[in-house]
């Protein structure tokens, strides 16, 4: 496959796809116009979205849906047919939540990945760990065979102090725990680079920001939503930028440029 030579990577968690819709989403996936957009929290099953209105629009869309309905889900929008789509990680019990989507593009890989957020109880955040290792071993493994992988998604943690707005208010929250922030400390010490730090080290860049208080009017957010790319593409970076004007969510989305 000939790959372009810059594409335009973006992910984007949407808290619901039809939601988005409503707010102009579709009229911002036209205006930016980028060569991959991966969603997460599509909330929605193939049937509750109008497929056709993004093939017009000039994108393949390939879906990974929870069978819950209203929840999780995971999508990528592609300019170019993709050589190949694996849906899901092998693991059934997250695999039937919608969390994991690969498109691959000649010799690179981009991902859609929606962690799980632990913000509901022990329970899930017990669940969270027990993704975060295995998603780390998938990669890991996957990375063997697949050399050039660029892995978007909702991580659902902050990893460093400058990522979130109030580092000692939440040093006990979801998103923010120790072991959270270590296995990210793991994360960018195994091979990965996180893209936005290639450019600015600059702290008060957030992707997320709660409903309430009036947070996003006053900057008081989480940096949780990440395009990773392996060590052997971060020269390949061109940029990468974080769109805290796209308002169809409580997140906004980022975008990185790859020279492939």
């Amino acid at each position: 496959m000939n790959v372009l030579c810059i594409m335009q990577i973006a992910t984007y968690n949407l808290n619901g796809i039809r939601s988005a819709l409503n707010k102009g989403w579709m009229n911002w996936m036209q205006e930016t116009s980028f060569d991959v957009v991966c969603i997460q929290e599509l909330k929605a099953q193939n049937e509750q979205i109008d497929l056709e209105a993004f093939a017009q629009a000039g994108y393949h869309v390939y879906t990974e849906t929870a069978e819950k309905k209203g929840y999780s889900g995971v999508a990528i929008f592609s300019k170019q047919k993709p050589d190949h789509v694996e849906y899901g990680c092998g693991n059934q019990e997250f695999d039937k939540e919608g969390r994991v989507i690969r498109a691959d593009y000649g010799d690179l890989s981009v991902f859609s990945i929606y962690f799980p957020s632990g913000t509901t109880g022990d329970v899930r955040q017990s669940v969270k760990y027990v993704f975060l290792d295995y998603i780390y071993e998938y990669l890991m493994t996957l990375q063997k065979t697949r050399k050039k992988l660029v892995v978007c998604g909702d991580y659902n943690i902050a990893h460093r102090e400058i990522d979130i707005h109030d580092p000692r208010g939440n040093k006990n929250s979801s998103g923010f725990l120790p072991e959270e922030r270590a296995w990210m400390d793991k994360w960018f010490g195994s091979g990965y680079t996180d893209s936005l730090r290639v450019f600015s080290d600059a702290p008060h860049q957030y992707t997320w920001w709660s409903f309430r208080a009036n947070a996003r009017a006053n900057n008081k957010g989480w940096r949780i939503d990440y395009i990773s790319v392996t060590d052997n593409l971060k020269d390949k970076l061109r940029s990468a930028t974080i769109l805290p004007d796209a308002l169809h969510s409580d997140h906004c989305p980022m975008v990185i440029e790859l020279d492939t």
